[in-house]
C-alpha cells in the first residue's frame, strides 16, 4: 500500500516559464504517471505524484535545476502582470525587458508574497501579496503597499521605489519584517519601525503620486486574439487540469515556431504570445487533438477558487450552470469561492463556506461583497449568511442587479451619458436594511424565511426581520446603499486612490492551497 500522493509546487517567477523548462517538467511528469497538472492563483504549477514515483520525479527536477516544494510552502511565487504586456494594453514605461531585469535581480528566494503589477491593467490582482509593487506615473518608479503577515492592515510606503531597487528593498523588508511579526508588535508600531529601519537606504526617493487603478473588469482572456501583427492564445480549463502530454506538445510547437516562453495567469490558465498568422492552423490542430474548448462564456472566466480545492470547483460549476442557463450578465464583476479560512482570493462578490458547517447536516454559506463592488479592495460587507447551496443563486443574481443599478446611476451622472430608459421597477422592488445594507428583492423573496419569490415588500409579515442583523421590517428603506467614503471614485477611465498610512482590511488575505502556507 502506498502512503499518499506527493503534492509538488513549482514556482514560475512572474508567471513566466521557458518552453524548454515546461517541456522538461511535463516530460518528467509523464514518466511519473501524472495524469494532470494545474496552475495556481499565484501563477505557480502543481503536480500530484503517486508515492512510488515521487522520489524519481523529484530527482529529475533536481537534475534539471528546477526549484520545487512539497507539503509545506515556505517560498511563495512572485506574481507579475508580465503576462498582460502587449496583450491587454501597454504601459507608458513598463516593458517585458524591465520585468525580466527586476525578476533576475532577486538573488534570494523571498518568503514573503511579492506582487509586481502594472497600474493600467485589470488582469492581475493588486493587493494579494505582502509586498505589493504597483507601477506609478513616475517613469521607472513603483508604489509599494505592505501587509504584515498574519494581520489585517495595509500600509502605504511613503516614497516610490526605483525599479532596480525592488529586489534589495524586498530583502531588507523581509529581514526586518519577519522578526517583527514574530514579536507580535502593534501594526502601527511595527510599520513605523520598519519604515525607519529600511527607508534610510532609499532616502533619495520622491513621494508617491496618487495611485491610479483601472475601472474596467477582467478582460476576456481565452481563445485566439490579434495583438499587432501577431496573435496570442489563451487556454482555460474548466477543471483547471492540463494533461502533461498536451503541455509537451504545446511546448514543442512553441519552440518550433520560435516562441521561447509561455505565461501562466492568476486565473489558472495558460497564455501563448507571438503566434504568427501562418502557424494558426498548427495551434488549432493541437487544440482539436486534445479536444480543448477555447470559447467559454465570459461569466465563467471571472471566477476564482482556491488552489487544488475540488469542493470549491464543484460549487463554482453549480452556480455557473445556473448563470448560463438564465443568461445572467456578470461583466465587470469578479467572484471568489472560499472554502478554507485564511483564503485571500480577490473578488467583488465572495461566497464563503461557514466555519460551523461540519456540525450541520448540510453545508452552509455566506455571501459578501466589496464596498461599491470595488474589485481592488479586500474589505467586504456581509450580504447574506447561513444559506444552503440551493439558496445561493437568487441572492447572487440580486447582487448582480444591484451592481448594474449602481453602474447605471453613475453613468447617468456623467455628462453626455444618457440615463437608463427603465430602472424604476428594480428600484421599486428593492429595499435595504439601514443597519447592515442587506437587500430585499421582490423578484427573489427570501427563501430562507419561507418568503416566496414575487412577494412585495409591503406584503411581508410584520414579524419578518433582516436575515443578517435581525433588524425589524420597519428598518428597511428604499434609500440606495451609501457609497463608502474610502471607495474609489469611478469617474473617467481610472480610479484615483489615496491610502492613509494604514487602511483596515479583513485578515482574510492569504492565498490558500493544499500545501501548508506561511501566512
Amino acid at each position: 500500500m502506498f502512503k499518499k500522493n506527493y503534492i509538488i509546487k513549482i514556482n514560475l517567477p512572474g508567471g513566466i516559464v521557458a518552453a524548454g523548462d515546461l517541456h522538461a517538467i511535463a516530460d518528467a511528469a509523464t514518466r511519473a504517471r501524472v495524469e494532470d497538472m494545474q496552475f495556481g492563483a499565484r501563477q505557480q504549477l502543481f503536480c500530484k505524484v503517486a508515492d512510488r514515483f515521487g522520489e524519481a520525479f523529484l530527482r529529475e527536477l533536481d537534475n534539471a535545476g528546477i526549484f520545487y516544494e512539497t507539503e509545506k510552502e515556505c517560498y511563495p511565487n512572485i506574481i507579475s502582470s508580465y503576462v498582460s504586456e502587449g496583450v491587454f494594453g501597454r504601459s507608458a514605461w513598463l516593458s517585458e525587458g524591465l520585468y525580466k531585469d527586476i525578476l533576475e535581480g532577486f538573488d534570494f528566494r523571498p518568503r514573503l508574497k511579492i506582487n509586481l503589477v502594472e497600474d493600467g491593467q485589470s488582469f492581475v490582482p493588486f493587493f494579494t501579496g505582502h509586498l505589493n509593487f504597483i507601477s506609478s506615473s513616475l517613469n521607472n518608479h513603483w508604489h509599494l503597499t505592505v501587509r504584515l503577515p498574519g494581520t489585517n492592515r495595509l500600509f502605504q510606503w511613503k516614497t516610490v521605489i526605483y525599479s532596480p531597487d525592488i529586489p534589495r528593498i524586498s530583502r531588507l523588508i523581509e529581514e526586518a519584517l519577519i522578526p517583527a511579526a514574530a514579536a507580535q508588535k502593534a501594526p502601527e508600531q511595527w510599520f513605523h519601525q520598519l519604515y525607519e529601519q529600511v527607508a534610510v537606504s532609499f532616502a533619495h526617493n520622491p513621494a508617491p503620486p496618487p495611485l491610479r487603478l483601472p475601472s474596467t473588469g477582467v478582460p476576456y482572456y481565452e481563445g485566439f486574439n490579434l495583438a499587432g501583427s501577431k496573435h496570442w492564445l489563451g487556454i482555460y480549463r474548466r477543471e483547471e487540469l492540463f494533461a502533461p502530454d498536451f503541455l509537451k506538445e504545446v511546448c514543442l510547437l512553441a519552440l518550433h515556431t520560435k516562441i521561447g516562453q509561455l505565461y501562466t495567469t492568476p486565473w489558472k490558465s495558460l497564455l501563448i504570445k507571438g503566434i504568427e498568422e501562418g502557424d494558426l492552423n498548427r495551434w488549432e490542430y493541437i487544440l482539436g487533438k486534445y479536444r480543448i474548448n477555447v470559447r467559454h462564456a465570459s461569466n465563467e472566466l471571472n471566477w476564482q477558487t482556491e488552489d487544488l480545492n475540488a469542493e470549491g470547483l464543484r460549487l463554482k460549476r453549480y452556480l455557473i450552470r445556473q448563470l448560463d442557463q438564465d443568461d445572467v450578465r456578470t461583466q465587470g464583476l469578479t467572484f471568489a469561492i472560499k472554502m478554507q479560512q485564511g483564503s485571500g482570493l480577490p473578488g467583488s462578490i465572495v461566497i464563503r463556506k461557514s466555519e460551523n458547517s461540519k456540525a450541520k447536516k448540510l453545508d452552509r454559506y455566506s455571501i459578501w461583497h466589496t464596498p461599491d463592488f470595488d474589485p481592488y479592495t479586500m474589505e467586504t460587507v456581509l450580504y447574506r449568511e447561513d444559506l444552503e447551496k440551493e439558496n445561493l443563486y437568487p441572492y447572487i443574481v440580486s447582487l448582480c442587479k444591484e451592481f448594474y443599478r449602481r453602474q447605471s446611476e453613475h453613468l447617468s451622472a456623467v455628462p453626455n451619458v444618457a440615463p437608463p430608459s427603465s430602472g424604476q421597477d428594480a428600484e421599486k422592488n428593492t429595499f435595504h436594511c439601514m443597519h447592515c445594507l442587506t437587500a430585499y428583492s421582490q423578484e427573489y423573496g427570501d427563501p430562507a424565511q419561507d418568503i416566496q419569490p414575487g412577494t412585495p415588500f409591503d406584503a411581508l409579515p410584520d414579524h419578518w426581520s433582516c436575515p443578517v442583523c435581525d433588524a425589524p421590517k420597519s428598518d428597511y428603506t428604499l434609500t440606495p446603499f451609501p457609497c463608502p467614503a474610502n471607495s474609489p471614485n469611478l469617474t473617467g477611465s481610472t480610479n484615483s486612490i489615496s491610502f492613509p498610512d494604514a487602511l483596515m482590511i479583513p485578515a482574510d488575505v492569504n492565498s490558500a492551497n493544499s500545501l501548508k502556507t506561511v501566512s
